[in-house]
């Protein structure tokens, strides 16, 4: 059963219905999302993220005669799969730090404040001739009476 607690750099063998695989796990490798786990894939060349729990129990502990075969034929393409792993990982931690360079957004000015303008009508007050409205005039004569 595969166990990294003991080793910094486990070489064991992935068992699936589609076959079987050499895969390296590195504790030295970032953390991936949570409930996963990084691996090198042999078959594939490549480091992927796994499902943990599904991989967990399909991975396998080779004996030393398999270790010393999987480490001849792999770990050159290993390492360079972890480096080339590390390389974009380091620069995706370098642009997450960097401080947002964009220009703050504009804010638009608030008409309420600067322009009392009528919302129903969507006229100023200040536009209102109310001399011309002739309420006043009727007024005055309805008095005289």
């Amino acid at each position: 059963m595969y166990n990294t607690a003991k080793k910094q750099v486990w070489f064991g063998e992935l068992r699936t219905s589609r076959g079987t695989s050499i895969v390296v796990h590195d504790n030295a490798l970032p953390d991936a999302s949570p409930g996963r786990i990084y691996l090198f894939n042999a078959n594939r060349n490549t480091i992927g993220e796994y499902v943990e729990d599904i991989v967990k129990v399909n991975l396998h502990e080779l004996d030393n005669e398999q270790l010393k075969s999987a480490k001849a034929e792999h770990e050159a393409a290993w390492l360079e799969a972890r480096t080339e792993f590390m390389a974009k990982h380091e620069a995706h931690i370098e642009l997450s730090s960097v401080p947002d360079s964009a220009p703050e957004p504009k804010k638009k000015p608030s008409a309420a404040l600067d322009d009392p303008i009528d919302d129903s009508m969507g006229v100023n007050d200040d536009d209102m001739d109310y001399e011309d409205t002739g309420f006043e005039a009727s007024m005055s004569e309805d008095d005289d009476d």
